[in-house]
């Protein structure tokens, strides 16, 4: 029999183990030796079960798995025992062996027959699983995506992924040739193309409108009432009650001895039964704190009708009554403009006062006025109007400062336009529109020298350094370098000499100046070297280390600024393009830095790396002046529309604070600030001073300390206001300076005069 198992598991290869026979197995007549070869044909004629061989029912009851043979055959393999499995095992090879060979070589009705009935066996198989040609079973096919196959078949071939050579373009052909291309897909399993039937497709289209995938089922069924409302006489469940249901439960004992804690200890009240009775209050009466309207914080009360008054009597006084002038007068006027709304009248009783015309109107416009006027409450924060101001230290605190005027330096038969001080604090020089320039000595407003210059003098600049007696003044289109000769001699000589030592080169360079040696005359007066332009000069500056000179034109272009060297007699304009009409420059006092003052706005340049490096935005309509604090990182600029703002560099390009007359008179203390143009500011040297002039005729002069510390802001106090100009052609202090040792300050003016404050 073991022989016959292994024949019938030879017959049938492709058949899956997972199928069974319905139809119950064959009993094969005990034959000794089942026959290898059909030889005769007439041995399958016979119509009896008796005459099939073992060979032939073991292509139908091989189909089983090796664990579900029949009874006899586990009887017979236990009746075999183990010792005979070996043996078994081998001759089962053998005769599967030599009839394979057989078989292939004379095919076998019976055999032709089998077979065919297997093929029937799937073709009528009508399992919902996968393809029959794909044996993967449920594993990912995300695990091919790297072979080229995409499972085995039952022999165990693998079957292969069908090639997919075309582009997007036989694509798209097929897609416009083939009609069916919409309801084609592709079946992951195989990766063949299907075609899917109009059921398929009617079904997928059910499903995406949100129906149900079966056409006869209806989704709308009247609803079968399985518990309905009348009394049944037989119970649904007849299940005896629990336990639990006729013992008093302790949880509930516990959570019901809580809540009357909570009720004795009056943290639950109870609820009191509501009143039915609606409740009516008058909405415009006058309102207690305690009533509906109270508890609305920002409720605002409608405003009250004025009382009416005589002329809105039926009887009023003669005097209320309107003559005809007046009511001619009354009925020209707009209806804004009158004084009363309507026209007084008089009527002898009562009883002769006929129905007001307006009172519909007037009462529309007071609904109007009641739902549409928007009324609003003003919070209004209780605070001490003193803790608003800030706290800035008396002015007498903060001496010294300039208080009064001490001297007047007359001599100028024109406005007196531009100060200098020397060094040293000894001397004086001014510049004035008569065409000359006056040094005066500081202590006793003597006129030491006069030096006639032939034109109006616009800027003057007293060298900064002790060791070089030089004075730059600004006369139409040139510079003029003088050496006054005053005080030390020796200064003075090494000041000519410093002047004459220059040799000229063998082929001068292009310069945007001329730089010319005095004339013996001119030499005689004082001066020097020549410095000519082709514009005119506006202001004039030194370096502080007094050899370079910085020189502003009054023309377009880039070349509105110059700056000359003087040991080396050079010129040169540092900027490429133009960004306005500059009205100032200003050295920085310790840092290669030049301020470069537009109407609108001051830069601030990087001389070494030729670059710009901030921008200050002073918000004023026209700058007008400039100075820069001692120690380089504050800076102050004065305006034609009277403004002084102070900028801290440190801290921002906007402005830190802005001095103007439109400041509240509790921010600052009375001398608040200038009413006219400001013409001039200046920093003290040494003290923390600011001054200030203007066409006012005054000089307000400011305590500005600047404190070592970052995180502390300067402090900016107005401490006095210096009066002594008088008015003269609606201008008034043209220039400011201090004294560079003492707390003193010197103002020029349109009067002609210059005057010291001490």
């Amino acid at each position: 029999m073991a022989g016959s198992r292994g024949a019938g598991r030879t017959a049938a290869p492709s058949v899956r183990p997972e199928k069974r026979r319905s139809e119950p197995e064959l009993e094969p007549e005990p034959e000794p030796e089942p026959p290898l070869l059909c030889t005769s044909p007439l041995s399958h004629s016979t119509g009896s079960d008796s005459g099939v061989s073992d060979s032939e029912e073991s292509v139908f009851s091989g189909l089983e798995d090796s664990g579900s043979d029949s009874s006899e055959d586990d009887d017979e393999g236990d009746e075999e025992g183990e010792d005979g499995a070996l043996d078994d095992e081998g001759h089962s090879g053998i005769k599967k062996t030599t009839e394979e060979q057989v078989q292939a070589s004379t095919p076998c009705p019976r055999t032709e027959m089998a077979s065919a009935r297997i093929g029937d066996e799937y073709a009528e198989d009508s399992s919902d699983e996968e393809d029959i040609r794909n044996t993967v079973g449920n594993v990912p096919l995300e695990w091919y995506d790297d072979f080229p196959h995409v499972g085995y078949d039952l022999d165990g071939r693998r079957i292969y992924k069908p090639l997919r050579t075309r582009d997007e373009l036989d694509q798209f052909l097929d897609k416009m040739d083939d009609p069916d291309y919409w309801r084609t897909v592709q079946d992951p399993m195989t990766g063949r193309d299907l075609r899917l039937t109009d059921e398929q497709v009617a079904l997928v289209r059910r499903l995406q409108s949100g129906q149900f995938g079966d056409v006869g089922f209806n989704p709308y069924e009247p609803a079968v009432d399985f518990f309905s409302g009348d009394v049944m006489i037989h119970p649904v469940t007849n299940r005896p009650a629990d336990k639990r249901s006729f013992i008093p439960s302790l949880v509930e004992k516990e959570k019901v001895s809580r809540m009357v804690h909570a009720i004795k200890m009056g943290w639950i009240q109870p609820r009191r039964p509501r009143d039915p009775t609606p409740s009516f209050y008058d909405l415009w009466a006058q309102e207690d704190p305690n009533a509906v309207l109270g508890r609305h914080k920002m409720h605002v009360p409608a405003p009250k009708l004025a009382l009416p008054g005589h002329a809105e009597s039926y009887n009023p006084p003669p005097e209320y009554l309107l003559s005809e002038e007046e009511r001619l007068a009354w009925e020209q006027q707009e209806p804004g403009e009158r004084k009363l709304s309507f026209l007084p009248r008089k009527f002898p009783s009562l009883r002769a006062v006929p129905a007001y015309g307006r009172f519909i109107q007037e009462r529309f416009e007071r609904c109007l006025d009641l739902y549409l006027c928007p009324r609003q409450r003003k919070m209004r924060v209780n605070v001490d109007p003193e803790d608003l101001i800030p706290k800035l230290p008396r002015p007498r605190d903060l001496q010294p400062f300039p208080t009064c005027q001490a001297l007047v330096y007359r001599g100028h038969s024109d406005l007196v336009r531009c100060l200098s001080v020397s060094p040293g604090g000894q001397w004086l020089v001014s510049g004035s529109d008569d065409g000359s320039l006056r040094l005066w000595e500081v202590a006793t407003a003597r006129c030491v020298r006069t030096v006639p210059v032939g034109g109006v003098v616009k800027s003057v600049a007293w060298n900064p350094s002790p060791a070089v007696c030089l004075v730059a003044a600004a006369v139409e289109d040139s510079v003029l370098l003088l050496n006054p000769a005053l005080g030390d001699r020796l200064v003075a000589g090494s000041t000519d000499q410093l002047l004459s030592a220059f040799v000229p080169p063998e082929e001068p360079p292009l310069q945007p100046a001329r730089w010319l040696e005095a004339s013996e005359e001119e030499r005689q007066v004082g001066l020097r070297l020549r410095i000519c332009h082709g514009k005119p000069v506006t202001q004039v500056t030194w370096h502080g280390r007094g050899d370079y000179l910085a020189v502003v034109l009054a023309t377009q272009g880039h070349t509105q600024v110059l700056i000359h060297q003087l040991s080396r007699r050079r010129s040169q304009s540092p900027f490429r393009r133009s960004h306005g009409q500059v009205q100032r420059v200003a050295f920085h006092p310790a840092r290669p830095f030049l301020l470069v003052a537009s109407q609108r706005s001051v830069r601030l340049y990087h001389l070494l790396r030729q670059e710009l490096t901030k921008k200050l935005m002073p918000n004023c309509k026209w700058v007008s002046s400039l100075a820069v604090h001692p120690a380089g990182d504050n800076v102050i600029c004065g305006s034609y529309d009277s403004k002084l703002v102070w900028f801290d560099l440190d801290l921002s390009t906007k402005p830190y604070r802005m001095l103007s007359p439109s400041l509240p008179s509790t921010w600052f203390p009375p001398p608040r600030h200038h009413k006219k143009a400001l013409r001039a500011v200046a920093f003290h040297p040494r003290y923390p001073l600011f001054a200030s002039g203007s066409d006012d005729g005054s000089v307000i002069v400011c305590h500005g300390m600047v404190y070592n510390d970052l995180l502390q802001n300067p402090l900016l106090v107005p401490v006095k206001v210096l009066k002594g100009h008088v008015l003269t052609r609606d201008l008034g202090v043209l220039d400011v300076i201090f004294h560079p040792t003492q707390p003193w300050v010197f103002s020029s003016g349109a009067d002609g005069t210059v005057r010291l404050f001490t």
